[in-house]
């Protein structure tokens, strides 16, 4: 938790030291280096100051996160959930199938799964398809096995097995999934998606960040000839992506 607090804000080792040692720590600056690379343990009363020290210097960054102290954090939290408080922003202390348990509540958090469809959300995917000049535009969802069309326009069927999908790609990406030709993609190229129905050759998704800033889903396009994708085009889907999250974390 110190270590990410001053990754955080941005602060040195030296930083917090210099902080610690004057409320009274005992360690140098070498143990502590040791301490937070987990090659050295502290008791209690050390660990609850070096907290105490990094919050302090936390309170003159924009950054909301505090390091927890030993009776805070056993008295609050139990197990897993002084993690989770991080959100992903603490996806790091996560092994992958913790991280994929916590990006699943997050989805069923959203309370969209299986919900009608909405204009909210309608309208986002047709500014995408109306700018693309694509075939189909989707707001997906996905949960442990298939994807749901929060918003569809074009012939993208529902409830597609999850791993199959594009946007099973794309929510493990930190930035948009640019697929130019899908029959030149090695990736891609023999997807069932991409040789039968709805044979999609060109797609462009944007991850979407719902509750805790997992990432829930996908904005996509889709078109069944290839096409080029520009840097306005980047930004206009970027731009696009953050509304509809808007809409999901309202």
């Amino acid at each position: 938790m110190t270590t990410f607090g001053l990754a955080e804000g941005n602060l040195s080792i030296d930083d917090v030291w210099v902080r610690y040692y004057g409320l009274g720590g005992e360690i140098s600056a070498f143990e502590l280096q040791a301490y937070l690379a987990g090659l050295l343990s502290l008791p209690p009363s050390e660990r609850n100051l070096l907290a105490e020290a990094t919050n302090e210097l936390l309170e003159l960054t924009p950054v909301q996160f505090r390091v927890p102290v030993d009776a805070d954090d056993a008295a609050a939290q139990q197990g897993g959930d002084s993690r989770r408080a991080l959100g992903a922003a603490g996806a790091f202390l996560f092994n992958a199938e913790e991280q994929e348990d916590e990006r699943l509540a997050a989805v069923v958090r959203t309370h969209l799964l299986d919900s009608l469809p909405e204009d909210r959300f309608d309208r986002y995917t047709q500014q995408a398809r109306d700018y693309f000049q694509v075939s189909s535009s989707t707001i997906a969802l996905l949960d442990d096995r298939r994807m749901f069309l929060k918003s569809v326009l074009g012939p993208v069927a529902q409830g597609l097995p999850r791993d199959i999908t594009f946007c099973h790609t794309t929510i493990r990406s930190a930035g948009p999934l640019i697929v130019k030709d899908a029959l030149k993609d090695e990736r891609f190229s023999t997807n069932p998606l991409v040789t039968g129905e709805p044979f999609i050759r060109f797609y462009a998704g944007y991850p979407l960040r719902g509750p805790h800033g997992w990432t829930v889903g996908a904005l996509c396009v889709i078109d069944q000839k290839p096409r080029d994708f520009t840097a306005k085009d980047g930004r206009f889907l970027r731009t696009l992506a953050g509304l509809v999250e808007d809409e999901i974390n309202d």
